[in-house]
């Protein structure tokens, strides 16, 4: 299985994941906004336990309940690097961390009803107004 490199903006927490992510999106929701400062979170998504730490455990921010659903950032410059989600056994890799390419394309944009006003979706790839269906 080739292993992608991931890094946080000042390098202080670096991670490899499995290049067999199950699908990649754009988020549109105001949590996703929010956590990134922009307009939309693109994500691959991948079963919790295909990524692991390489370097920088001790400089990890949780924002949420480390035993369920919750963000990792770096402790030191903020980054967003990825979100485990406890109810489905997914985590979803903010894309901009990873260092390497994926195999894996972003396919749609999701909670687009709720999407920054001032941004306009011009790419070609399906909306749906929440989760897809």
């Amino acid at each position: 299985m080739t292993m992608l490199k991931g890094s946080c903006l000042c390098g202080a927490v670096t991670y490899e994941v499995e290049d067999a992510f199950e699908a990649a999106f754009y988020c549109h929701c105001s949590r996703c906004r929010r956590a990134t400062g922009s307009a939309f979170k693109p994500m691959a998504l991948i079963k919790t336990g295909r990524l692991r730490l390489v370097q920088g455990e001790a400089n990890v921010l949780i924002y949420g309940d480390p035993a369920d659903t919750h963000d990792v950032h770096c402790g030191q410059c903020g980054s967003f690097l990825y979100s485990v989600i406890a109810e489905n056994g997914n985590t979803h890799v903010a894309m901009g961390t990873l260092v390497d390419d994926p195999k894996v394309r972003p396919s749609f944009h999701m909670f687009v009803g709720s999407k920054a006003p001032w941004h306009e979706i011009t790419d070609s790839l399906p909306q749906f107004e929440g989760l897809p269906g």
